[in-house]
C-alpha cells in the first residue's frame, strides 16, 4: 500500500518564537559586534542553545541573510498595513520613516552583510523591487485620492531620503533623513 503524501507541516509555535528571537538577537549582536559577532553570543542573547541556532540557521551566512531579508520583507508588508490604517499621505510619511529604520539596520549590519560568501549583492538582489513596489502602491493611492501631485517615479523619494545617508555618512545622518521626509511630504502636497 502506498504512503499518503505528507503535507508540509507548519513549524511549532515555540520553534517560530525561537527563530524570531534568534533573528532579533542577531540583528542586535551583528549591529554591535559586526562580522566578528559570535554565534554563541547570538544564541545566548536569544535565550536558546547553540543547537537551536544551528537547527534554524545551519550556516552563519544563513542567519545574516535571514536578518536582512526579514528587514526588507517588513518594508513590503508595512506598505499594505499602512495603506489600510493611515490616510494616504500619512501612510507615505510613515513608510519613509520605516525606510530610514531599514537603512539604519542595513548600515549597522553592513560589515556582517559584506562578510557573506560571495558578497552582499546576492542578498540585495530584488530589494529595490520590493521597495519600489511598496512605495509605488502608497504613492499611487495618494495620487488617486488627490492628496499629492503626480510623481513620475516614486523611487525618487527613496533616493532623496537615502541620499542623506550617503552625503552625511557619520552617526548623525538619521535626523537629517527624518527632516527630509517632512520636506518631501510638504513638496508633494498640491497647491
Amino acid at each position: 500500500m502506498a504512503e499518503a503524501p505528507s503535507k508540509a507541516r507548519r513549524p511549532r509555535a515555540d520553534a517560530e518564537r525561537n527563530r524570531q528571537r534568534l533573528l532579533d538577537a542577531a540583528r542586535s549582536v551583528f549591529a554591535r559586534d559586526g562580522a566578528a559577532a559570535s554565534l554563541e553570543e547570538i544564541a545566548r542573547t536569544a535565550g536558546v542553545g547553540i543547537g537551536t541556532l544551528y537547527r534554524h540557521f545551519p550556516q552563519r551566512d544563513d542567519l545574516i541573510e535571514a536578518v536582512y531579508r526579514q528587514a526588507i520583507g517588513q518594508l513590503g508588508e508595512a506598505a499594505d498595513r499602512l495603506s489600510e490604517s493611515e490616510a494616504p499621505v500619512d501612510a507615505i510619511r510613515e513608510w519613509l520613516l520605516l525606510f530610514i529604520d531599514y537603512m539604519a539596520t542595513k548600515r549597522l549590519m553592513a560589515e556582517a552583510l559584506n562578510s557573506l560568501d560571495g558578497g552582499a549583492s546576492r542578498v540585495y538582489a530584488g530589494s529595490g523591487d520590493i521597495m519600489r513596489e511598496a512605495l509605488g502602491r502608497l504613492v499611487r493611492r495618494a495620487e488617486a485620492a488627490g492628496n499629492i501631485r503626480p510623481v513620475a517615479d516614486p523611487f525618487d523619494l527613496l533616493r532623496a531620503v537615502a541620499g542623506i545617508h550617503y552625503v552625511s555618512p557619520g552617526e548623525d545622518w538619521e535626523p537629517g533623513a527624518r527632516a527630509m521626509v517632512d520636506i518631501l511630504i510638504a513638496g508633494l502636497r498640491p497647491g
